[in-house]
């Protein structure tokens, strides 16, 4: 297959410049403005899709956009879950944390899944520093109340504090973030990675927000939504064609527009510098909710 460029070495002059052109619009129109990036599915397994990610990353910073990262890793807790001779139960899509659970969830999210990111993110050039929900008291979480079970040490986010982020990303770092949050009452809790990102981008004040899955976007049938507004999102949700995995992420990107976001994507982070197509081209990859 051809990487992206060998296509664009296979293009004549006149569509070279249309292309540069096209990507210099966009380029102009990101400058010092924040974009938070949920990294997570099969991209954060695949060595070649981790590096691949990382150079975007660090082509965002050096293109003058401040990029933060919210990462998942999911299959990675319940891999380590499994080897301590644990079961992983769920309820709606969100894991049962005991207290032993917990250490293993912030101990891979905020440990071996973090530091693997910033390592990359730094072996590309760029300046990643690893932070968890924690660190300066960044994400404020208390339990979260179920009705049909007890999730244990599950939170939900009663704020969050961008102080240390924005001091971070005025020095020239680039943040990544575990989506591991603290209580009042001194408790961890470990947090839906997605709703995370969300409420980041929120109190940034970031201008988009970018969710890399496995899958293309939003898909109605085998077709794929380019484009889509909040309200036909909410008919999708309700009709059940938007399901499973995505109902959790789709609605922390309608949580992201209401809340001052100007624009919410969902792309698949298997295709190589998918992130790069989605920001700087017309056609894009993946979809867009305005």
């Amino acid at each position: 297959m051809s990487t992206k460029t060998d296509q664009l070495s296979q293009l004549q002059p006149l569509e070279k410049r249309q292309v540069l052109r096209e990507a210099l619009s966009y380029i102009q129109g990101f400058q010092q403005k924040i974009a938070v990036i949920k990294y997570g599915g099969a991209a954060m397994v695949q060595e070649p899709f981790k590096v691949s990610f990382a150079k975007d990353i660090v082509l965002l910073r050096s293109l003058g956009m401040y990029p933060v990262v919210v990462h998942g890793g999911g299959p990675e807790v319940t891999q380590a879950i499994k080897q301590y001779g644990l079961e992983s139960k769920f309820i709606d899509g969100l894991r049962i944390t005991d207290v032993l659970s917990l250490k293993i969830s912030e101990m891979v999210l905020s440990g071996t899944v973090n530091k693997e990111i910033v390592a990359h993110i730094n072996a590309q050039g760029g300046m990643g520093v690893g932070l968890s929900g924690k660190d300066g008291q960044l994400i404020v979480a208390k339990k979260m109340e179920h009705p049909e079970a007890d999730l244990g040490y599950v939170g939900e986010i009663e704020s969050v504090n961008p102080e240390l982020l924005t001091t971070l990303i005025e020095k020239g770092y680039i943040p990544v973030i575990s989506p591991i949050g603290m209580g009042k009452d001194g408790n961890t809790y470990n947090i839906n990675a997605d709703t995370a990102a969300s409420h980041i981008a929120v109190a940034l004040k970031a201008q988009k927000i970018i969710f890399l899955t496995d899958v293309k976007g939003i898909m109605n049938g085998d077709k794929l939504i380019s484009e889509i507004d909040k309200q036909d999102v909410r008919g999708l949700i309700k009709n059940e064609i938007i399901s499973g995995g995505m109902v959790p992420k789709v609605k922390g990107m309608l949580y992201a527009l209401e809340h001052g976001v100007n624009s919410v994507h969902i792309i698949c982070g298997m295709d190589h510098h998918a992130l790069i197509s989605e920001l700087f081209t017309d056609k894009g990859t993946g979809t867009m909710i305005i």
